[in-house]
């Protein structure tokens, strides 16, 4: 299994840098140990002008799967196999291992070369494609490579049997060094059906991380993440739901989220009292969402898009809830949530009450089955309608609360926030913002579909003409009624 990098000299840049960026000398052949054999660091090429690395690997096939049970099926299929020859998920951990630093973007002697693009070529001998050499095309050319393969017959001798699924690849293309790794990091285990480590969340967070600025806008996202992940179904939801809200800019980083929270309602946004008294509109919010769930009874509660946590406090504060969860598919929310909640610091007795979920609303999550009520404050809004359908969906026909509360922005009422112009949104990422009418509706096919009763209100103060500026509505499944969806 060979991987070898080149690159030649350009005016900002000597081809002798790479040796720099990958923190190996150039005049050593340099061996590392790993848990399934040995990795070896060369260069075949070296020279002002043009140079190259080659990482190697020498699987051990027997270290491989010594310890595994011995009831297990084709064992001699751990032996006698194609993994010591083929780029697999093996490569993809030592260059973790190997060129660990210049994958980070780290080089403390030269740390001007880490974000300089310069000219790279990659070739892999060989890589298992099974989906043909136009698979790896659709693949690496997103990302700005021109791409090369080279196939082979199964056996030269017997041309009738066919081509076989290996082959040759060359990638060339201008980039960092550690975005070009990144790309190899995560893009060669999606070739490889057969892992040699258990895929699981630790897996997921891998994915994200060495995927981050560059695999949520990729055109082919969906399978990269499905063989990444080996087709786990509840991996791949929950990387596909942070993906989604990576491209649309929601956890971009923790400024972001920080100033998305405070622009949520800044048209809205006034002291927490007014002179006349009156409570800011958020407040009003969660005091009327607090007052329909304490009239519904429920002991168990679902904050549903939590965000940083906002609601969560009044909650805890209510000795009538005794089971409180905060989901969300922000993870950086989430950490303010847990930041907000000083949850680190609560009593053993505090801490069993409330609980923080990462997940998406957009699939089914048995996790979210059996709670008495769940709220969504001002979180429907921000979905598109196939999202919403999904949402719906998930909620009402799945999760199943008795109780459900949902509050969103009344658009009528827009006309009197002299910060809004003529059809402006409260927020940049609504996707929506309904009148009444457009609302009751949307809450009675809701009703309809799903078999709950709807008690819609408004929250805040109410003018004549436009109403109030949140409208909520308290969806009550009846008592002991079996549903049929």
């Amino acid at each position: 299994m060979l991987l070898t990098i080149s690159t030649s000299s350009t005016s900002c840049h000597s081809a002798r840098d790479l040796s720099f960026l990958l923190h190996k000398h150039p005049d050593k052949f340099q061996s590392f140990r790993l848990s399934f054999g040995q990795a070896h660091v060369f260069y075949p090429v070296l020279s002002d002008h043009e140079a190259s690395v080659a990482l190697a690997l020498e699987i051990d096939p027997v270290g491989t799967v010594r310890g595994k049970s011995r009831d297990q099926a084709f064992l001699l299929d751990h032996y006698v196999n194609d993994r010591p020859y083929v780029a697999s998920s093996f490569l993809s951990v030592a260059i973790a291992q190997v060129f660990g630093s210049a994958l980070a973007g780290r080089c403390l002697d030269r740390p001007e070369l880490v974000n300089l693009p310069i000219p790279l070529e990659a070739r892999l001998e060989v890589l298992p494609v099974r989906g043909g050499g136009e698979l790896v095309e659709r693949l690496f050319a997103p990302l700005g490579y021109a791409v090369a393969t080279i196939g082979y017959p199964l056996d030269d001798r017997f041309p009738e049997w066919g081509r076989s699924s290996y082959y040759s690849v060359a990638l060339a293309g201008t980039s960092t060094l550690s975005r070009l790794l990144s790309h190899l990091y995560v893009l060669i285990p999606v070739f490889d059906n057969d892992k040699h480590y258990y895929v699981g969340p630790d897996e997921l967070e891998k994915l994200l991380a060495k995927g981050a600025g560059w695999l949520a806008t990729h055109p082919e996202k969906d399978l990269i993440t499905r063989r990444y992940l080996g087709n786990r179904v509840e991996l791949f939801r929950t990387a596909w739901a942070r993906l989604i809200d990576e491209e649309a800019g929601g956890d971009a980083d923790e400024s972001a989220t920080e100033a998305a929270t405070e622009a949520e309602t800044a048209p809205e946004k006034t002291p927490e009292k007014a002179a006349n008294g009156q409570l800011a509109l958020h407040r009003l919010r969660h005091e009327a969402v607090l007052a329909a769930l304490r009239a519904s009874g429920a002991r168990s509660v679902l904050d549903l898009g939590c965000g940083d946590g906002k609601l969560l406090p009044s909650l805890l504060a209510d000795r009538q809830f005794n089971r409180i969860v905060g989901l969300d598919v922000s993870l950086r929310s989430l950490q303010f949530a847990r930041r907000r909640l000083k949850l680190d610091d609560r009593s053993a007795h505090q801490a069993d009450r409330l609980t923080l979920w990462h997940g998406s609303l957009m699939y089914r999550d048995s996790r979210l089955a059996g709670f008495d009520a769940a709220v969504l404050v001002e979180v429907i809004e921000h979905l598109d309608p196939p999202r919403l359908v999904a949402l719906e969906r998930v909620v009402f026909g799945y999760a199943r609360p008795a109780t459900v509360v949902v509050t969103t922005p009344n658009r009528e009422y827009n006309v009197k926030w002299e910060a809004l112009s003529a059809g402006e949104f409260r927020h940049g990422d609504h996707r929506f913002e309904w009148t009444r009418s457009e609302f009751a509706a949307w809450a009675a096919a809701i009703g309809g579909a799903y078999g709950y009763t709807i008690d819609i209100a408004p929250v805040g103060p109410i003018d004549e003409a436009v109403g109030a500026p949140t409208q909520m509505c308290v969806f009550r499944r009846p008592v002991g009624e079996v549903f049929q969806p």
